[in-house]
């Protein structure tokens, strides 16, 4: 291994993992853009339903958990990663609920949600799952070449 690699190993165990802790971060302003996007909205009585309830408190419960998986991550802990996964694969599971409901309903003869409200509560979800993906993989990699680079030093003070 070359010498400027061990060095960066080395820097790990006293800095901070801020890659995958931003990464989730941008994963939270994705998703209030997305229920900013959707609670703008105001066609008839459409999403004055316990489905918005519901979502309204998940996305209050996503944040809080997304915001302490950040402060996970950035200590290089890879249990939070698993939980970034689980967020991530729920926030695909949202494209197909209030979204895709909303885009195929009428009220009055009018779409609640036209086109380019779809594409943009869609975007907004994708990237935020895929922000979610790429901090759980950084911290899964990062948090392997520390614990590798850790085992390395044991075992050369013992050998």
């Amino acid at each position: 291994m070359s010498e400027d690699m061990n060095i960066r190993r080395d820097r790990m165990r006293f800095v901070k993992n801020t890659l995958s802790s931003r990464l989730t971060l941008l994963a939270i302003v994705f998703n209030v853009l997305y229920f900013i996007s959707v609670y703008k909205s105001d066609v008839g009585n459409y999403y004055y339903t316990m489905l918005i309830g519901g979502s309204i408190i998940y996305n209050l419960v996503f944040m809080l958990i997304t915001f302490l998986c950040s402060e996970g991550v950035k200590n290089y802990k890879s249990a939070y990663s698993y939980v970034l996964i689980a967020l991530g694969a729920l926030q695909i599971v949202r494209i197909f609920i209030i979204p895709t409901q909303a885009h195929g309903a009428y009220v009055a003869g009018k779409r609640v949600m036209e086109n380019a409200q779809f594409i943009r509560t869609v975007v907004y979800l994708s990237a935020s799952a895929a922000l979610l993906f790429a901090g759980a993989a950084v911290n899964l990699i990062r948090t392997a070449m520390l614990i590798g680079h850790i085992k390395s030093l044991e075992a050369g003070v013992r050998g």
